[in-house]
């Protein structure tokens, strides 16, 4: 069985690529509700994220897109300290639930394995679909640049995320389940 190494460290003189993780990227949060109409206030936050734009998209010729997809990353011990999931929750039911999420089973998130490359990031990774959003292509580019060095996930693992997220994004709630079997 061949390794498969999870991670590689981009140069900034390499495109952008899906599964770039960007440290300390600023994204502009709206609020939830309007005060007042035709007047709006906004926040800029810094996240850690990861790319979820296909690189074909991102090709440095001629970029097929304006906008590039991203997501939140966030270290597995940071989510399971603050995240609402986890709150109120015994050492059982949190090794529970991080298996939950490891096999993918915890709707709106994805883990990523350990970037042992990487010693700002030293844990695994939770990546956060509910937090989608999207940044100007040029910016990106700059922003990549200015940080230096970055994480890159590699194939297969890349593919799996991608395909997390295609999960996620397409499911449809019915407005009637299928009930429980009984027997």
């Amino acid at each position: 069985m061949p390794d498969y190494l999870p991670y590689k460290i981009a140069q900034p003189a390499e495109a952008l690529a899906q599964g770039d993780i960007l440290l300390s990227f600023p994204l502009v949060d709206l609020p939830h509700r309007i005060d007042h109409p035709g007047r709006y206030e906004a926040t800029v936050n810094v996240y850690d994220v990861i790319i979820l734009t296909q690189s074909c998209d991102l090709a440095r010729d001629k970029p097929k897109i304006d906008r590039v997809v991203v997501c939140p990353v966030c270290k597995l011990e940071y989510f399971v300290n603050e995240n609402e999931l986890f709150k109120h929750k015994s050492q059982k039911q949190k090794i529970s639930l991080k298996n939950r999420l490891r096999q993918g089973a915890v709707v709106g998130f994805h883990l990523l394995m350990k970037p042992n490359i990487a010693p700002q990031l030293d844990d695994f990774l939770v990546v956060d679909f509910r937090g989608t959003s999207s940044a100007p292509y040029h910016f990106l580019v700059d922003f990549a640049s200015a940080m230096g060095p970055r994480l890159r996930l590699l194939p297969p693992y890349r593919e799996h995320l991608s395909q997390a997220f295609a999960r996620f994004f397409m499911r449809v709630g019915l407005p009637v389940d299928i009930p429980p079997f009984t027997r």
